[in-house]
């Protein structure tokens, strides 16, 4: 699909490598804007149908400021950048672009976000003017491998993942534990031309450090001690197919690099072995906050615009209220029959504290709730899913949160710097309090997004 492209970037040089590989693969492109207002005057004369977009631009307008307009008018953008800082990633997919593309740009990256972005824009037009009832009535029997939803958020999913499942682009699923990650991965791959070829899954979370690598990319026999013999890796052994790496916020830096190279070269290394080329597909999920992640160095910036290319972002169970009930009896029926029990139905009350609860742990502890209350249940209909349901809601509301190390850490810094107002160097600082070098805690400061006007506004 053909497109006419607005590129806003300042600086020519990636303007013009973007705007030589548009041209050369039949794209019209419009004049190079360098700023938000120049951007206007193309858009106004020109009416393009996507738009590259940089997000740090000439002047005071930034390209988050125009993509907002660029949303009023209905127009597509999709973002070019390298920006590692939380805010400004979190504003920019508030934004809701149809990508990402990182610097320095790479050929057949470029036309396959312009095809997908191009293809998704028709789609969402499409669905805007048939309406949700038609998109609802087009996926009511949801052929996505027996996946259950009819809220239009989770509708959203479902047609992205229709729009991405044929092409060979990297997924990013992001979600809540218990939303549904893996089925969703295995939905995409089950509808690619991969789908006779192996889905291989890897929990990185569940990986031994010491033996990541080796379960990843594989060894050769007496490459290390206790390589007795030779290990094909997760990836070797997803040859032709797909991997599918969940918790990917999990993996070491240093692994991180290496699986950078995978994605970039289509190559893995075995420990003690010859590079050799591979072909695979990679759908990556997580539950973590890879934007905060990046701003902490815990997660390549690079590897992240690798990944997002096209990220798929899974809503909670509690914001898919209408997919409940038929969740909930999509379980009933299956724990049922296992069980040999001819449980038909969920009583009132049953139903009403099921749509009232929470549900912190989303389908997962849906599942696991239905199960228990099925084995509990001797005649046609379960009602002792009420007790269950409001004792986990009982403890939720005593249990206090518990934060991490660094959330702890930045408070107590934030305590002590105000109690010096704000002074972090010499006698009475900050510095000397924590005793630690004044350079070290401004250094801490900074990984720890601490900042004076954000406390004080």
């Amino acid at each position: 699909m053909k497109a006419k492209i607005l590129i806003v970037e300042d600086q020519f040089i990636e303007a013009n490598n973007l705007r030589l590989i548009l041209k050369k693969a039949g794209h019209t492109v419009c004049e190079i804007a360098r700023s938000v207002p120049e951007a206007l005057i193309v858009i106004e004369k020109e009416n393009p149908l996507l738009v590259l977009l940089d997000i740090q631009l000439d002047g005071t307008l930034t390209g988050i400021d125009l993509a907002k307009l660029l949303r009023e008018k209905n127009i597509g953008f999709v973002y070019l950048s390298a920006n590692s800082d939380q805010r400004i990633l979190k504003a920019a997919s508030e934004t809701k672009p149809y990508g990402f593309l990182v610097k320095p740009f790479r050929e057949k990256e470029v036309l396959v976000m312009i095809d997908i972005a191009s293809y998704s824009m028709h789609q969402n037009q499409e669905l805007s003017n048939t309406g949700e009832q038609n998109a609802k009535k087009k996926l009511e029997n949801n052929v996505l491998n027996g996946i259950i939803g009819e809220t239009s958020n989770f509708l959203a999913v479902l047609d992205h993942v229709k729009i991405v499942a044929p092409t060979e682009t990297s997924v990013l699923i992001q979600g809540e534990s218990g939303t549904g990650k893996e089925l969703i991965a295995k939905a995409i791959h089950g509808l690619s031309s991969r789908h006779h070829k192996p889905l291989v899954v890897v929990n990185c979370a569940a990986l031994p450090a010491n033996l990541i690598e080796s379960e990843l990319f594989g060894h050769e026999k007496g490459s290390f001690t206790d390589a007795r013999e030779k290990r094909i890796g997760k990836f070797e052994q997803a040859d032709g197919g797909t991997v599918f790496l969940d918790e990917v916020g999990e993996l070491p830096l240093d692994l991180q690099v290496k699986f950078l190279r995978v994605l970039q070269e289509k190559e893995i290394e075995p420990i003690g072995g010859k590079k050799k080329k591979i072909s695979v597909r990679v759908i990556a999920a997580t539950n973590r906050n890879l934007s905060e992640e990046m701003s902490l160095g815990r997660f390549r910036i690079d590897l992240y615009y690798r990944l997002s290319v096209f990220p798929i972002y899974l809503p909670a169970l509690r914001d898919r209220k209408k997919d409940i009930l038929p969740i909930a009896n999509h379980f009933l029926f299956h724990y049922a029959q296992r069980e040999n029990k001819s449980i038909i139905s969920f009583s009132e009350t049953a139903t009403q504290a099921m749509l009232t609860y929470n549900w912190p742990g989303n389908i997962r502890e849906l599942e696991n709730v239905v199960e228990r209350a099925v084995l509990l249940t001797s005649g046609k209909v379960v009602s002792d899913v009420i007790p269950v349901v409001l004792a986990k809601r009982h403890a939720l509301a005593e249990a206090q949160p518990i934060k991490t190390m660094d959330e702890n850490e930045r408070d107590h810094i934030i305590k002590v710097l105000q109690a010096c107002n704000w002074k972090i160097y010499g006698a009475g600082g900050a510095a000397e309090i924590l005793n630690i070098n004044g350079s070290t805690l401004s250094s801490r400061m900074k990984k720890l997004g601490i900042e004076k006007n954000i406390h004080f506004k």
